[in-house]
């Protein structure tokens, strides 16, 4: 099946959701249900926008279940150390989520082991040769997946696309250095390291000269030799942090599993069971009702799900 194939990462939209102010939402007790209600709002939206384009659309959604139990905070216990476990009602709103994917037609993953970014990345690689991907999101990690040209990332909520071509003009970088990258400048959202002091420019001079981080430390006496600011001082700072770099780029590198290694239901799925259903509306009125969400805002949900507008 040639299909073309959507891949959403959840998080984006669920928390942009919950800490906006543009999005309000309460259940009738008056608990909040804004992540909820905004990442319901955002699913009906694309999956009419999808139905627009295509008769026929494969869709995933990720969503991040590993915080503080996968395998890169075991390898770096500091990693994502900046984050909090949701409370109870952000976590029955995400689990709400979760099943609202359900009613809406689409296949839903996630994982205690691994992040979105992975479901995503595995996913990405199940596409035919000739089948064109679309990651929905804006997170400039996810680039690195971007590996054929017909591969796109969409903002939604900016309505722009970017393909490989785009993201090495504005990075200066290819997509698959893109864990190098964050190797060298480390990521302060996620608490990777990355070499100290060694900033994007620097970063995108050794790997415009060296490809990838293998090839820099296997030629690591010829930095001080190239023509840019500060090279010289990136050698000793790169001697001095290889197994710090060396463990960034572990941690900023998407993992694409395979079956005969990974027992994850993500792993494990067909292309073709990704195919895209139709609403389930009794459903999503009872997945409504069972979060209490307000008669007017259910009213609203239901209207936009009818195709009304909202």
């Amino acid at each position: 099946m040639n299909a073309p194939l959507y891949l959403v990462d959840a998080s984006i939209y669920i928390f942009q959701a919950h800490f906006s102010p543009a999005t309000v939402a309460y259940a009738t007790d008056g608990s909040d249900r804004s992540a909820f209600v905004g990442f319901a709002r955002f699913l009906i939206r694309f999956l009419r926008q999808l139905r627009r384009r295509h008769d026929e659309v494969l869709v995933a959604v990720a969503f991040d279940q590993s915080l503080f139990s996968g395998f890169r905070h075991q390898l770096y216990p500091a990693y994502k150390s900046n984050r909090v476990l949701p409370d109870d009602n952000l976590a029955l709103q995400l689990d709400a989520c979760f099943h609202l994917c359900e009613t809406l037609g689409v296949s839903a993953f996630g994982s205690r082991q691994f992040e979105a970014d992975d479901i995503i990345g595995t996913l990405c690689i199940k596409a035919a040769d000739e089948q064109p991907v679309t990651i929905v999101s804006r997170d400039k990690d996810l680039s690195q997946l971007l590996l054929r040209q017909q591969d796109r990332i969409w903002d939604f909520q900016s309505q722009t696309f970017r393909n490989r071509d785009d993201i090495q003009l504005r990075f200066g970088i290819w997509p698959e250095q893109f864990p190098c990258y964050l190797g060298l400048v480390g990521d302060s959202i996620d608490c990777i390291p990355g070499v100290p002091g060694l900033g994007p420019v620097a970063a995108r001079h050794l790997l415009q000269a060296y490809r990838d981080l293998d090839v820099l430390y296997n030629e690591l006496d010829s930095v001080a030799s190239l023509g840019f600011r500060g090279a010289r001082s990136c050698q000793q700072k790169l001697e001095t942090h290889r197994e710090q770099a060396q463990l960034s780029r572990q941690l900023a590198r998407i993992v694409c599993c395979h079956t005969e290694d990974c027992a994850e239901p993500f792993a494990a799925v067909r292309p073709e069971a990704l195919l895209a259903r139709g609403f389930d509306q009794p459903g999503f009125t009872e997945l409504l009702k069972s979060l209490a969400v307000d008669e007017t805002e259910t009213q609203r949900l239901i209207r936009q799900l009818d195709g009304g507008v909202v």
